[in-house]
């Protein structure tokens, strides 16, 4: 049977990258990096629970991507660069099977972001992942959530739905009698599109940014609750793919509530000026990018969600009663 060290030799090292910033990586007590001048380091955190955010079976290359993949948005909310990588990995066996297929989507992510594994620890226990990713920013020059100023436009980034639809497919039909579309969408739940370098490049023209992992309607909530400011929301302008369209047979309410709610989204959230509506386009463009405008900041103040997020449908008030993903009421 294998060792703690030797599984960390055979995958954790050997599929690594190496960066010149990082001065003392796996193997140690701790890691050592350099930090650039006139740059601060952000940092997140996020776990993933088999039963909660994948199921036990599921294809450990989609786990591995999607572990990692979650944390970059983190990072591209913040306009951050990704840098660095922890990983504490907790398994019933050591499932060297399962630890390839892992790596590989694990790895093939981070370099190509050009982050590097500097640490962690594997332990005993029920299936779950917990990941530290580390970036760099300049100084003064990160999004966060407070800072929305009425009159904005809302924008998304990407379509939004996708991975709830795929999240239905994949636990309601199994993969065998999937079809082509089906199979879409459920790669899609798996494998989202951190939006790391358009966040780095519209930076200076935000006031306020998030990514969507919660869903949209409960994720916005935050940005407005912190700037103390309301939405109003044209479910219109939503940006819902082809594929959720097609899936739910053309029923645009239906696929409009998905979009506000639907977790695991990976995609960015945020508000700027309506000056900047040609910058960011250009942007994006350049980038091959969707970026969607899809409401305005209003300067009433926070109240709740319910009251500060205003939906409209042709300019009609709808009376949608919505929420996001709650991590103690759902499980997969």
């Amino acid at each position: 049977m294998s060792s703690e060290f030797n599984l960390i030799d055979r995958f954790f090292v050997q599929g690594n990258l190496s960066r010149s910033d990082v001065d003392l990586g796996i193997g140690d007590d701790c890691a050592l990096v350099s930090v650039p001048v006139d740059h601060q380091i952000a940092v997140t955190t996020d776990s993933l629970v088999a039963g909660t955010h994948f199921l036990a079976d599921a294809d450990p290359i989609k786990v591995g991507y999607k572990a990692l993949a979650s944390n970059l948005s983190d990072l591209a909310a913040m306009g951050a660069k990704p840098t660095w990588v922890s990983l504490a990995l907790t398994l019933p066996k050591p499932d060297e099977v399962w630890l390839k297929g892992f790596c590989e989507g694990f790895f093939g992510l981070a370099k190509q972001h050009n982050v590097q594994l500097i640490g962690g620890d594997t332990t005993k226990g029920p299936l779950s992942i917990t990941i530290t990713v580390q970036g760099i920013v300049p100084k003064g020059e990160a999004m966060t959530r407070k800072g929305a100023h009425a009159g904005d436009d809302i924008y998304v980034t990407g379509s939004l739905g996708d991975s709830a639809a795929g999240l239905e497919i994949l636990l309601n039909k199994p993969h065998g009698l999937q079809s082509e579309l089906e199979k879409e969408l459920e790669s899609k739940h798996y494998y989202s599109s951190p939006r790391v370098e358009l966040a780095q490049k519209i930076r200076h023209l935000c006031h306020s940014a998030l990514d969507i992992s919660d869903g949209l309607i409960s994720d916005l909530g935050h940005i407005l609750k912190q700037s103390d400011v309301s939405a109003k929301i044209d479910v219109e302008s939503l940006p819902i793919s082809n594929e959720v369209i097609q899936y739910y047979l053309k029923d645009s309410e239906r696929c409009q509530k998905l979009a506000l709610t639907s977790g695991e989204e990976y995609e960015l959230c945020f508000t700027a000026s309506k000056d900047n509506r040609v910058a960011i386009k250009q942007i994006a463009t350049a980038l091959n990018q969707n970026v969607s405008i899809i409401g305005e900041v209003s300067n009433e103040s926070f109240t709740n969600l319910q009251s500060s997020v205003q939906l409209y449908k042709n300019k009609t008030l709808l009376d949608w009663q919505l929420s996001g993903y709650d991590h103690f009421r759902s499980e997969v």
